[in-house]
C-alpha cells in the first residue's frame, strides 16, 4: 500500500504587483496554471524540485530589456525578418 502525503491548500495574501506580474509571466511561458507556477516557485524557494519543473533557474536576466524597444525598433526588426516568413509552397506539398 502506497501512502500519499496529504495535499494542502493555502491562500497567499498581500501579493505585490511585481510578484503577481512575474508569476503570471512564468505561467504564460511554461503554459501552466497560476497555481502550478506558484508551486514551481515555492518548490524552488524551499529547495524542493519536481521532475517536470524545468530548469532550476527562474531567471530575470533579460528584464532590463523588457519594454526598452520603441515602436520604430519593432517595425525595423519585423521588416528585416519578413522574408523568413515566406513559405515555399512547392516544398510543402
Amino acid at each position: 500500500m502506497q501512502i500519499h502525503p496529504m495535499k494542502r491548500q493555502i491562500t497567499v495574501r498581500g501579493l505585490d504587483e511585481e510578484t503577481d506580474r512575474r508569476l503570471k509571466d512564468l505561467a504564460r511561458r511554461r503554459g501552466v496554471s497560476l497555481n502550478k507556477a506558484a508551486l514551481l516557485l515555492l518548490h524552488k524557494g524551499a529547495g524542493v524540485r519536481e521532475a517536470d519543473s524545468g530548469p532550476e533557474v527562474v531567471g530575470d536576466s533579460l528584464d532590463p530589456f523588457v519594454g526598452s524597444w520603441s515602436r520604430d525598433d519593432e517595425v525595423e526588426l519585423l521588416d528585416s525578418i519578413r522574408e523568413t516568413e515566406q513559405v515555399d509552397g512547392d516544398l510543402w506539398r
